[in-house]
């Protein structure tokens, strides 16, 4: 690694107003799921939305949105991001299909992180979000060596392994000097089909309690339900079911939150600035 004066400077993307990138502390959180509704969430109610699927290793982005196109090349080298479900989506697993593991090191990876950012043509966003491969590893890093971001999501579900995780993810932040938008509990609790009893499978309310903990807001609950699982599964997420579909009115909830924080730093940045 060089020193740290040689350090790349983050560069704004023109057109792009706000970019969010969204963390958790381990796997299986559905960070990807999160990304992805929040993504088509944004989009449904009338912003323009890009979704970038920073996860190199493992890239589920293209099965959640259904989306396979190889992207095209158009004038000055510049990559044509997949438009699905109104949603502009660049993702390793465009352009290297099928089960292949991807070995890459640290600089190959963060030349796709800055690829993806840089040359793809983005036009005009009010949303780039950034789904981040789990944990707090180099990409992360890469993300805020290459473009000045407006904040993070973390994702992390109620169990105390998750949330020991989530806090990790919340001090990695912290040291890059990225402000945490909010925490996301996804898997949250459980309502039997049968006696339509809640039932908190991994104990809910626990990111609730750690982003209190910590200061940080908290930008609402996602419930376990198979139909949010299915729409990844068959690349039609839940979110396009709309904001008054039951099943999908959390994530509504959840990006009406996160339009509300976001706004907010940015509004705190300005008078920094000013200052």
């Amino acid at each position: 690694m060089a020193h740290s004066h040689a350090m790349p400077s983050p560069m704004a993307l023109p057109g792009v107003s706000k970019i969010i990138a969204v963390g958790s502390g381990k796997g299986g959180v559905g960070k990807t799921t999160v990304a992805v509704n929040l993504a088509v969430a944004l989009s449904t109610i009338g912003h323009r939305v890009g979704l970038v699927d920073a996860d190199i290793y493992g890239p589920n982005v293209p099965l959640m949105m259904g989306s396979k196109e190889p992207p095209q090349v158009g004038p000055g080298n510049m990559i044509e991001p997949n438009v699905t479900h109104g949603v502009k989506t660049i993702s390793i697993g465009y352009i290297s299909p099928g089960d292949k593991p991807l070995m890459m090191r640290g600089p190959m990876l963060h030349q796709i992180i800055r690829q993806f950012l840089q040359q793809v043509n983005w036009g005009e966003l009010d949303y780039l979000i950034i789904d981040l491969p789990p944990g707090t590893g180099d990409v992360a890093l890469s993300l805020v060596q290459t473009v000045p971001l407006s904040g993070a999501v973390v994702v992390s579900t109620p169990s105390d392994v998750a949330l020991e995780d989530a806090r990790k993810a919340l001090e990695m932040f912290a040291q890059v000097n990225v402000e945490v938008l909010g925490i996301i509990e996804n898997m949250s609790y459980f309502t039997c089909p049968h006696c339509h009893q809640e039932v908190d499978i991994f104990s809910r309310g626990g990111a609730e309690r750690t982003a209190k903990r910590f200061n940080v807001p908290f930008l609402g609950s996602i419930e376990l339900i198979p139909a949010i699982r299915e729409g990844g599964d068959r690349g039609l997420p839940v979110a396009l079911a709309g904001p008054k579909s039951p099943q999908a009115a959390e994530f509504y909830g959840v990006a009406e939150k996160l339009i509300e924080r976001a706004d907010a730093a940015a509004g705190a940045q300005d008078i920094i600035e000013i200052q």
